[in-house]
């Protein structure tokens, strides 16, 4: 797909969030495109929430082709055909020296959820986490702030940052030097959106989460960063937007598209490998051309 050429979408919508990817049209792109892996994460160990579709697909098949053995969360029910077909194509694309791949489902806006997701991928791992992604995410459109009720703000606040503390609070024990710490925040953090109120806001708690998190595990060695994607092509949209906005979604940011879940994935590979050995508190902002200055 050009980088300066726009796109459109078929019109279209999903009742329930945070959206099935096996019936997107078209679906998004997550395999790697004139990618070259080359063992970057070999021997390492990785555990991503949300992986089951959009980013957190493509991340997953990213780093199990860099060699990395994989866990991933996803929620039950609602996600299970598209766990089901990432878990078939990590089994398919591991290196032979990786570990079976696994799946969890788990709702990892809750703490105990979080801890037994933790202990299981440790103890399948051998006892060590390398990388942890927390990407697990969702949003919902509110055109007015009268109009977020108290149970929407805690839901995706539990999703979107709750989760992230308590997955991070559980992993660090199982984490050594070395280690990595990938928070997904959004464009949404640095330039804000007037329709996504408590998404931005829990973004922008992402960042902060970042920066602070980081300081306090220099010292350990293990490094900590963000990825600020701007519009990606994932079951989000399709659950989160009427028709008409879906047709035109991306068009807004310079490169007039928006993009695919497989541009957005290196950025997490380069985080997550000694390729960014002196990186720590910052974010990525693989965003279409947005200037954030953040």
């Amino acid at each position: 797909m050009s980088s300066t050429h726009g796109q459109s979408f078929p019109p279209q919508h999903q009742d329930i969030q945070p959206g099935k990817e096996h019936i997107m049209d078209p679906t998004p792109d997550f395999l790697p495109r004139e990618y070259k892996p080359a063992e970057k994460l070999r021997g390492k160990t990785a555990l991503i929430t949300g992986g089951d579709s959009g980013i957190g697909r493509s991340v997953c098949i990213h780093f199990a082709l860099e060699g990395a053995s994989v866990a991933f969360t996803y929620l039950k029910s609602e996600e299970d055909q598209d766990a089901r077909d990432t878990l078939h194509l990590l089994n398919e694309l591991k290196t032979p020296n990786a570990k079976p791949p696994l799946s969890f489902p788990a709702d990892a806006g809750f703490e105990d959820n979080c801890r037994k997701v933790v202990e299981a991928a440790a103890s399948h791992f051998g006892g060590t986490i390398d990388i942890l992604v927390n990407n697990a995410a969702e949003q919902h459109v509110s055109h007015s702030i009268t109009d977020i009720t108290a149970e929407q703000l805690e839901r995706v606040f539990r999703t979107n940052i709750f989760s992230y503390f308590y997955i991070t609070k559980f992993a660090v024990k199982y984490m050594k030097e070395g280690g990595s710490i990938i928070n997904t925040t959004s464009v949404n953090a640095y330039k804000g959106n007037k329709n996504l109120l408590d998404y931005t806001s829990t973004k922008g708690a992402i960042v902060g989460f970042t920066r602070g998190l980081a300081l306090q595990l220099v010292e350990k060695g293990i490094r900590v960063n963000g990825v600020a994607p701007g519009p990606v092509w994932t079951p989000l949209i399709p659950a989160s937007f009427e028709e008409e906005h879906v047709a035109n979604f991306g068009k807004q940011v310079p490169m007039k598209r928006a993009g695919q879940p497989n541009e957005i994935a290196p950025s997490y590979v380069f985080l997550a490998s000694r390729d960014s050995s002196y990186i720590t508190g910052q974010v990525i902002h693989p965003n279409g051309g947005t200037i954030v200055n953040g």
